[in-house]
C-alpha cells in the first residue's frame, strides 16, 4: 500500500485498491471530539462491517466511556493522567481495558487494528499517527497538524511501514476522489473551497471587536472550537493548503484557494485539457470518513443527500488576503519549507488558545504568527526530535508575543 505524496515515485502515487479484510478492525485517536464523534456514529450503524478496537479521547471521560462501551472496543485511554480512576471506575465490570496517558494513547495506535483514524487535534497527534503508519496501518487521517509540523517525516515513515494515508478532511478527500493519479501529468492545479467562514462579510473594524463565541459559530460545519477559530481567520485553509502539498503530487504554486460559501463543492482538480473535477456534496463530515472507513469501496452513510435544485445557486469569490492574512503566511510558511510550517503552526496553536482564552484579540492571532515567523529561523527538520524541538521554541516565542499585545 502506498501513501499519495509529492515524494512518491510514479510507480508508488497510485494507491493500492486491494480492500482489507472483513470486518474490518478500527482504532479512533481523539474519539470524542468532532471527527471522533462522526467516527463513532458510523460505527454504531455498521457493526456487521467493523469492530472497534481501541479508542482514545482527551478529558471527557464520560463520552470516553460510553462509547467504549457502546462500541464494545476492547480498549479504552483517557490522556489526562488525572482521569484514570475515573476511567476504570466507568468501564468496570464492562471488559473494556482502561489505560491513560501519553504513552498509552501511543499504545493504542500500535495496536493490529486495520485502520486508524487520527482525529486528534494539534501536534499531540503527531507521535500516535506516526506509530500507526510505521505498523502499516490504512491511517484515516484528520489531524492537519501532523502534515503540516512534519510533512516529509510523516510520508516517509508511511512508506517505509508500507501504510495507506486516506484523508478525512472533506476538502482532501475531494481531491482524492477525483485526482488521477495514473496520469498526474495531466494535472494542472488543484482548489480548496474554503466557506470563508462566520466573518466573510465583516470588515477589519468588526473582526478586531469578534469574540470567541462568534467565532466558533461556523455556518456550514459543526467542528471544535480550535477548528472554528482557524476557520474564521481562514488559518484552516492554509493549513489546508500544506497539508495537500504533502497529501498530492502537485508543485507548491499549483495548489489554489477559492472561497465557496455554500460548502457544496469540496474541492476541484483542474487538467491541462480544460476539464475540471470537482466532488459535491452536503457539508457532512460523516461523508468523507465514511469514504475512508470503506476505500476502495463505498458504505452507507447518513448524511443528507444533496439536492442542487434545492440550493439553486452557487456563488465563488477570491479570498481576501488583506482581512485573512493568515492565508498568505500560510503559503509563505509553504514555500519557504524546511521548519517554517512547523514554527507557523506552533504559533498559531499558541495564538488561537489564547483568543478562546479572552487574552488576546481576533486580529491579534495573525499577528502573533507573523511575529513569530519574523524572529525564528526555521531549519530544515531531519527528525522527530528536531520537530518538536522547533515546535517548543516557536510556542514559548509565541506566548512572549501574546502576552505583549495591546
Amino acid at each position: 500500500m502506498a501513501v499519495v505524496s509529492t515524494t512518491a515515485t510514479p510507480d508508488e502515487v497510485a494507491p493500492s485498491i486491494t480492500p482489507l479484510k472483513r470486518p474490518r478492525s478500527v482504532s479512533v485517536l481523539g474519539a470524542t471530539g468532532s471527527i471522533g464523534c462522526s467516527t463513532a456514529d458510523l460505527l454504531a450503524r455498521n457493526p456487521d462491517n467493523f469492530v472497534v478496537d481501541a479508542l482514545t479521547g482527551y478529558r471527557n471521560v464520560t463520552l470516553l466511556a460510553k462509547q467504549a462501551i457502546d462500541l464494545k472496543a476492547k480498549f479504552a485511554v483517557i490522556a489526562d493522567e488525572s482521569l484514570y480512576a475515573e476511567l476504570k471506575d466507568l468501564l468496570a465490570g464492562t471488559g473494556v481495558e482502561a489505560a491513560a496517558g501519553e504513552l498509552a494513547v501511543i499504545e493504542a495506535a500500535a495496536r493490529p487494528a486495520d485502520i486508524l483514524v487520527a482525529a486528534i487535534v494539534g501536534t499531540a497527534g503527531l507521535k500516535p499517527t506516526l506509530e500507526g503508519a510505521r505498523r502499516g496501518a490504512l491511517v484515516a487521517l484528520a489531524n492537519k497538524e501532523t502534515l503540516v509540523s512534519a510533512g516529509a517525516i510523516m510520508t516517509a515513515e508511511v512508506h517505509r511501514g508500507g501504510a495507506t494515508l486516506i484523508p478525512v478532511d472533506s476538502e482532501h478527500s475531494a481531491i482524492f476522489q477525483v485526482f488521477d493519479f495514473e496520469r498526474k501529468e495531466g494535472v494542472e492545479k488543484i482548489t480548496l473551497t474554503a466557506s470563508g467562514g462566520p466573518f466573510r462579510e465583516k470588515t477589519m473594524s468588526q473582526m478586531k471587536l469578534m469574540t470567541p463565541e462568534q467565532a466558533v459559530a461556523h455556518p456550514n460545519w459543526d467542528m471544535g472550537a480550535k477548528i472554528s477559530v482557524d476557520s474564521a481567520s481562514m488559518m484552516n485553509k492554509g493549513l489546508e493548503m500544506i497539508e495537500a502539498f504533502h497529501l498530492f503530487p502537485v508543485d507548491a504554486d499549483a495548489i489554489d484557494v477559492l472561497v465557496h460559501p455554500q460548502s457544496v463543492i469540496h474541492s476541484m482538480v483542474s487538467y491541462i485539457d480544460g476539464s475540471v473535477l470537482a466532488q459535491l456534496g452536503a457539508p457532512d463530515m460523516r461523508t468523507p470518513i465514511a469514504y475512508a472507513l470503506a476505500w476502495p469501496n463505498r458504505m452507507d452513510a447518513p448524511s443528507p443527500k444533496l439536492s442542487l435544485a434545492e440550493i439553486g445557486t452557487l456563488t465563488f469569490e477570491e479570498p481576501d488576503l488583506v482581512r485573512f492574512p493568515s492565508l498568505r503566511l500560510a503559503r509563505e510558511s509553504m514555500q519557504a519549507g524546511g521548519g517554517a510550517p512547523t514554527v507557523m503552526n506552533a504559533a498559531n496553536e499558541v495564538a488561537v488558545a489564547a483568543f478562546l482564552n479572552h487574552e488576546i484579540g481576533f486580529l491579534d492571532i495573525a499577528g502573533v504568527v507573523e511575529d513569530v515567523l519574523e524572529r525564528l529561523p526555521a531549519p530544515e527538520l531531519q527528525s522527530l526530535d528536531d520537530v518538536f524541538a522547533l515546535d517548543s521554541e516557536a510556542r514559548r516565542i509565541a506566548g512572549e508575543c501574546a502576552s505583549k499585545m495591546p
